[in-house]
């Protein structure tokens, strides 16, 4: 009995990961077989009948994509300050969406976004407009997912990250094709049980380790153990040693910091896969209830990741930085064979130079495996480490289940059922829906095989895409009587189409011979923060053709003041 425990105890990282993500994708094909829909409103709302707390902790897991497991304290690591625009974007627009929108969209009583638009703006053509955005928004998404999946697959199973992307794409498919909306939900309840447990577990052990406090959020403000004063400016200290800009300094421009911000706040309130959620509850105060409840537990994350990109951080360069090749840890050389980190002996002494000079820097990380390398670097049990892969794949997965339902929907009720074909039986619809959910997975599978950026700019380019083509006809079409069809349309294209060309131009460099992600920005604002000045455009094209053209009819100017009255 020992001897087998002992033998337990003693398994690889490999052979956790095999057993512990294992038993979670066992969890999640359980949840979808027991789920299974037979009608078109499970399959998009669930049936309407989610509890809020499900509801709630199913969002907070929806919410949390890999950009907010793996790659958002990948971020902060490097980026140290500028890297809280996005912790900021990110919390602060699930509030606006919360208590802006959530409760008035769910009152309207539609199954989707492109659903209350088309209806909103009397319009089929709004309706289509809306389709394609949704569409837009969903994909560029969709691809950071992917992605995420596709690196702890690389790392912690040893495939190639395309290997992982397609094992993740089979297994999403399943539960979102099965279950629907239905078995999406239940399975991001599981999945957020396991992505929140694998966060903090790591995060809790590294802030004893380092500081003594069991606190993550309260150790990296604390003294290190080491006897180096508080670890930030320990953190600050190391830094400036390597020629990079003091940690807890900000070197972007305070017009980018406050466009990125703003993109990401304002983005969220348009993220149709987010919005969808709260129709799947009873009644109006439920959607509130449930706003808050995923509030709380997104903040959990949310507020520990500064904490740990500081571990991260510190312990990375106290690891690697000028340690000779021929003795660095093992984590090192299982990264590297993923092509996520290497090494070039540019000076041949044999050692590592981790400089802020590209010309003398012989390390080159990837942000995105700070996290999932995290406990590796810390020396921590396999089991924790074959945790986090686990909690980076439900996070990855449980974002990436939403987005195919919202791409199948727009696709099979939006487009279908409410344009190309009404007369389409409920059979057939939910049949539609489901080869949709299949066509979008493999669209999805390319995108994460080919992504644009790292997870998180990747998912910060879909934030701009929200909200240069959706907020503004939310927010108008709910709290702006006098918003017609012309200005709705008008806006929508013209808001998005342009950022369309911003992030074409500065991530591709299509249209010019300037790299991709050179500082030739206008207004000196990033393509992540670029969805604000679209939004701004939105909203000015829209007004200007709404005083042209007429008024929306009487019928409709009482349905937006009816949905803003107060209900149970």
């Amino acid at each position: 009995m020992i001897n087998n425990m002992n033998l337990f105890i003693e398994l690889n990282v490999q052979e956790w990961t095999y057993l512990i993500v294992g038993f979670t994708f066992s969890i999640y094909i359980g949840i979808a077989i027991w789920s299974r829909v037979k009608t078109t409103k499970e399959f998009y709302v669930a049936g309407a009948g989610v509890s809020p707390l499900a509801n709630g902790m199913a969002t907070a897991a929806d919410w949390m994509s890999a950009a907010s497991f793996i790659s958002m304290a990948g971020i902060i690591a490097f980026a140290g300050y500028d890297g809280a625009v996005y912790l900021m974007g990110w919390t602060g627009g699930y509030v606006l969406l919360a208590l802006l929108l959530a409760p008035y969209l769910r009152k309207f009583g539609k199954f989707t976004v492109p659903d209350f638009i088309g209806d909103r703006y009397y319009s089929n053509t709004a309706r289509i407009v809306a389709v394609i955005c949704a569409l837009l928004v969903s994909f560029t998404y969709v691809a950071g997912q992917m992605r995420g999946v596709g690196i702890v697959f690389s790392r912690f199973l040893e495939v190639e990250i395309n290997t992982g992307v397609v094992i993740g794409m089979v297994i999403v498919l399943f539960y979102a094709v099965l279950g629907g909306m239905k078995g999406i939900t239940y399975t991001q309840v599981a999945q957020y049980c396991v992505l929140i447990f694998a966060f903090m577990v790591p995060a809790i052990f590294i802030s004893i380790q380092m500081t003594g406090n069991p606190i993550p959020q309260l150790g990296f403000g604390s003294e290190a153990l080491d006897g180096g004063g508080y670890l930030l400016d320990k953190l600050d200290g190391l830094n400036k040693e390597l020629g990079f800009n003091e940690y807890t300094d900000n070197t972007k421009p305070l017009i980018d910091v406050f466009a990125i911000t703003f993109a990401l706040m304002v983005g969220t309130a348009g993220l149709p896969h987010v919005i969808i959620r709260f129709f799947t509850v009873k009644k109006v105060s439920d959607a509130r209830k449930s706003a808050g409840i995923a509030l709380l537990l997104i903040a959990i994350l949310y507020t520990t990741a500064p904490a740990v990109a500081v571990f991260a951080r510190t312990n990375m360069i106290e690891t690697l930085s000028n340690v000779e090749y021929s003795k660095v840890p093992p984590w090192f050389k299982n990264w590297e064979n993923t092509g996520l980190i290497s090494f070039n002996d540019k000076n041949a002494d044999g050692k590592i130079q981790y400089l802020a000079d590209p010309s003398s820097n012989e390390l080159v990380v990837d942000r995105d495996i700070m996290v999932l390398a995290n406990p590796e670097i810390a020396k921590l049990p396999n089991w924790v480490i074959a945790l986090v892969a686990a909690g980076g794949l439900a996070a990855a997965l449980s974002t990436a289940a939403g987005l195919l339902l919202v791409i199948s929907s727009s696709i099979s009720h939006d487009l279908l059922k409410r344009v190309i074909m009404p007369s389409i039986s409920e059979k057939q619809e939910l049949l539609a829906a489901r080869f949709s959910a299949f066509i979008a997975v493999c669209i999805a599978g390319y995108f994460g095989i080919n992504p644009p950026g790292f997870v998180a700019a990747v998912v910060a380019l879909a934030f701009g895409l929200a909200a240069a083509s959706f907020f503004p006809a939310i927010i108008m079409g709910i709290f702006y009587k006098k918003m017609n069809k012309e200005g709705a349309i008008s806006g929508m294209i013209v808001g998005t189409i342009l950022m369309l060309y911003y992030m074409i131009k500065y991530k591709l460099g299509w249209f010019d011979d300037e790299l991709p992600g050179s500082n030739q920005w206008w207004f000196n604002i990033s393509p992540e923060g670029f969805g604000t000045v679209a939004m701004c455009v939105n909203f000015l094209v829209s007004i200007i053709v709404m005083k042209f053209t007429s008024e929306p009819p009487e019928e409709i100017k009482k349905i937006v003041e009816g949905i803003r009255i107060p209900s149970e």
